[in-house]
């Protein structure tokens, strides 16, 4: 099992490399380095020269990068051109925002996938199961900046129930927060449900046709100690997987719903680094983005080890 467990943090940290790799290259050729943006058009070709000298963009691109890992390894993410100020810190100010709309979306979809998820493997072919397989095939057609909107000029500017603009944090009290949330969180949840109620209704029905759970009813136990002690709590072993990857796909995927009901988060900040060509800004968010996916897969992958004997065993026999 310790094997298990050092295998998969050594195969997180190469894939961190890999990406910081891929992403300083990438980013490194796109027209227009650090110098030029900050010095502007006007600027000429020897003020520009002496301010690469200056920031080190004039030296070898291999000393380059490795300067920016070493940084990076010191939770030095450089500063961005655009602020002025250091990105880590940039990050974490915007980050409580992603982390919120992230985590109240896939707990909205988690309650909603389990459900219809479960009543379609136990009514399978009935009317439920058709809901549920509509919305599976809703949630994962439209685009959520078209739900998006529909919701602002509905709800927002029709029946004035939530405001359609402008973050309020959680010290501004608990009713306001979630009030402003509503709406951006429910849109990203709806995306999320298609996967999740086909992940958890696949793994019901192969459960329910399980040997011991035929077992079960044999022995004439209750269809609610059936269903939900023993169907249900080894159905959910391999769904885990799946909620944890959603849910870190979250935290690096709410550009379009953070744009669209301006919430100051993670996602607007990396559409800004975009837009103004900020690289340190956008080398920083993404190799930030990808650590939290490393890391949560990272520990979904063990708590399925930890919670499935059969991965548990296996592990426990690697040499």
């Amino acid at each position: 099992m310790l094997n298990y467990i050092l295998k998969r943090i050594w195969s997180a940290i190469v894939v961190i490399f890999i990406v910081s790799f891929i992403t300083y290259f990438v980013l490194m050729f796109i027209p227009g380095d650090a110098a030029s943006l900050i010095l502007g058009t006007e600027a000429s070709a020897e003020q520009i020269a002496q301010l690469r000298a200056v920031m080190g963009l004039d030296r070898p691109w291999i000393v380059q990068y490795a300067d920016w890992l070493r940084g990076l390894i010191h939770l030095d993410f450089g500063e961005s051109y655009l602020y002025g100020t250091d990105v880590l810190t940039l990050i974490i100010q915007r980050l409580p925002v992603t982390f919120s709309v992230a985590f109240i979306s896939m707990l909205i979809a988690s309650v909603i996938s389990i459900v219809l998820g479960v009543l379609s493997a136990i009514y399978k072919d009935r009317p439920i199961d058709y809901f549920s397989r509509s919305i599976m095939q809703i949630g994962s057609a439209i685009p959520s900046f078209w739900i998006g909107m529909l919701f602002i000029v509905f709800f927002g500017l029709k029946l004035k129930w939530f405001p359609i603009s402008d973050y309020v944090p959680l010290s501004n009290g608990l009713f306001p927060y979630l009030r402003n949330l509503v709406m951006p969180c429910t849109v990203l949840a709806i995306g999320e449900v298609g996967m999740l109620i086909r992940s958890v209704r696949t793994s019901m029905i192969d459960t329910l046709n399980q040997d011991y759970m035929e077992m079960a009813k044999v022995k004439g136990l209750k269809s609610s100690t059936i269903y939900f002690k023993y169907a249900l709590r080894n159905a959910m072993i391999a769904p885990i997987n799946v909620f944890g990857m959603q849910f870190a796909k979250l935290m690096g995927g709410t550009v379009v719903v953070e744009s669209v009901f301006s919430l100051p988060g993670l996602g607007r900040l990396l559409l800004v680094a975009v837009e103004q060509r900020d690289i340190v800004l956008l080398q920083g968010i993404v190799m930030f983005i990808t650590a939290v996916v490393v890391f949560t897969s990272l520990v979904v992958d063990i708590a399925v080890m930890l919670l499935n004997p059969k991965i548990r065993a296996k592990a426990g026999g690697e040499r």
